[in-house]
């Protein structure tokens, strides 16, 4: 099956003066647009809406664009997105880390406009093209160095309408959604316009069209049932501790010691408030990644102050430690330490953070940055999923940077968790958004699964997240604090838990099979201009490429 283009869908030829300098720079101005509007919707501002205009307008810059041209317009797309977004990477280390990531993340942008303008010749195309921007954000989620999902339209939208689409088939399926309403509204608006100008309305493309804007929407106000926050299990009383460091930056662990001692200091302090009854005493505590970055398994002291703290508040307490053996890898651990018995379990980080936790190609990356020394020593990765049984609540871990993959929080309700710990350090960002990006994560996690998200941070925001994605506390950045709520506990498994990673197989498929069908009838259209130029060499390869034959391109 070929897909015909009529005269509405082909593109105009180029006037004089739509050559002109200043003509020639719109359509690169609204890609760059796009991108940015993109990165408003994204926390810390309430302005999740602006993501379906900024895809619109993406739309209108690559619909019938030839491929070269649409990979330009995409980086510069990527490049409105990425580097605003992305700007904390640099808070502590200077411009170049920062603007070599947004660059080379924003390849995976450009690609992804390639084949939107690809599709955008056949029918059905803002289906294809929202599949082809999901299949973009899954190879960037993988790709390299194990991926950087950072920036997953889905992540946008933690307060936003489309949100219980995560409970249906993960952040794939949300981010899906949005685009293709954001295609929908430009279609129908190009569609609109052509009727205006000559006279034509298929009905065909124009109810293609108002689908692809009111069938996300429908959907979204569908999948409302599959959000609960009710208590299946009951309910359990956590505490999250904030214990402050000394100072920002990349240096703040310089005094380590200052920072385990914060914890601890907070978490006595919260065992006589309990004592005093001015908060419900917790079931259990939770204290963020590096609280500890002294291994309290090699040094006495560090061991002594983290057992003084939980033996004061006499409940299991989850603390973030730094493990550091004779030979081999560091190890980003939490560690489950009861009050009578001490350590009796641990969760090894298992996704750590490229350039952050461990340095890939250290000798070529020194030659952009010095900074890539402060890394001395890898960390390396853990293999098992982290779910503690904390005083008869099983609790999922997923510490900071693990938030960003599907799978990781997934594995951890596969494995019976009934509440999600996500356990952070951000002092190294400052006062940077990227603790408001983060926490949006875990807002999206907690609708997706089902589950009650708790996130404990060294310096903040820590929060407490019911399972419909509401944040019913949240501290300050950089202030000592401890929260305490009680939260429902919940062991059933949303669409999303129970799907796994096939919605997004579905729409990689759906990605792959508009290229293939292009590809396909791009070799069509070339055999047959060929035949009817008698296989001379007159073929104009234009035509076939811009489908001017009506076929096709």
């Amino acid at each position: 099956m070929s897909a015909t283009i009529t005269a509405v869908d082909a593109p105009q030829p180029a006037s004089a003066a739509s050559t002109s300098p200043p003509r020639r720079l719109i359509r690169p101005g609204a890609a760059a647009l796009s991108g940015v509007l993109l990165f408003l919707s994204f926390p810390p501002r309430p302005l999740w809406w602006l993501a379906v205009p900024a895809f619109a307008l993406l739309a209108a810059t690559l619909y019938g664009r030839r491929p070269r041209a649409a990979f330009g317009l995409g980086y510069l797309a990527g490049l409105g997105f990425l580097l605003p977004l992305l700007s904390w990477t640099g808070e502590d280390v200077g411009p170049v880390p920062w603007i070599a990531l947004a660059a080379v993340e924003a390849l995976f942008i450009a690609f992804s406009a390639l084949g939107i303008a690809v599709v955008t010749r056949l029918p059905l195309w803002p289906l294809f093209a929202a599949a082809v921007w999901i299949l973009g954000e899954g190879a960037r989620a993988r790709f390299p160095f194990g991926g950087f999902p950072w920036g997953k339209v889905a992540f946008g939208q933690a307060d936003g309408f489309f949100l219980p689409l995560a409970a249906l088939g993960g952040t794939p399926v949300l981010g899906f959604a949005v685009v293709l309403c954001g295609f929908g509204l430009y279609e129908t608006v190009r569609r609109v316009l052509a009727h205006r100008r000559t006279g034509v309305l298929p009905r065909g493309p124009l109810a293609v069209a108002l689908l692809s804007l009111l069938v996300p929407v429908t959907a979204s106000v569908a999948a409302l049932p599959l959000v609960d926050d009710s208590a299946e299990d009951g309910t359990a009383t956590v505490a999250a501790v904030q214990g402050n460091v000394p100072r920002l930056g990349l240096d703040f662990n310089a005094q380590r010691r200052a920072v385990l001692d914060n914890h601890a200091n907070r978490t006595e302090q919260l065992a006589e408030d309990v004592k005093a009854g001015r908060v419900a005493r917790p079931d259990f505590v939770l204290w963020p990644e590096n609280s500890s970055d002294l291994d309290p398994y090699r040094n006495p002291d560090a061991r002594d102050v983290i057992d003084r703290a939980v033996k004061a508040v006499g409940v299991p307490t989850v603390v973030g430690a730094v493990l550091t053996p004779e030979t081999g890898k560091l190890r980003n651990t939490l560690i489950e330490w009861d009050p009578e018995r001490g350590p009796v379990d641990t969760y090894d980080k298992r996704h750590v953070q490229p350039f952050g936790e461990y340095i890939p190609m250290r000798s070529f990356v020194r030659l952009f940055s010095s900074d890539v020394d402060r890394v001395r020593r890898d960390f390396g990765p853990g293999d098992k999923v982290g779910v503690f049984d904390l005083a008869g609540t099983r609790v999922g871990l997923v510490t900071c940077y693990e938030a960003a993959f599907d799978d990781m929080a997934r594995d951890t309700v596969d494995g019976g968790a009934q509440l999600i710990s996500v356990p952070s350090n951000n002092a190294t960002f400052g006062r940077s958004e990227m603790t408001y990006q983060q926490l949006a994560m875990s807002q999206v996690r907690a609708v997706e699964h089902g589950r009650s998200v708790v996130v404990p941070v060294t310096s903040g925001v820590s929060a407490v997240i019911m399972p419909d994605g509401e944040v019913v506390q949240k501290t300050r950045m950089f202030t000592p604090d401890a929260l305490v709520a009680e939260v429902p506990l919940r062991s059933s498994l949303t669409p999303a838990t129970r799907l796994g990673v096939a919605p997004e197989i579905v729409l990689m498929a759906v990605a792959a099979g508009g290229l293939g069908w292009v590809a396909v009838g791009s070799a069509q259209a070339w055999r047959r201009a060929r035949s009817a130029s008698g296989g001379g060499g007159e073929t104009r390869t234009e035509d076939v490429r811009e489908g001017r034959d009506g076929r096709t391109a």
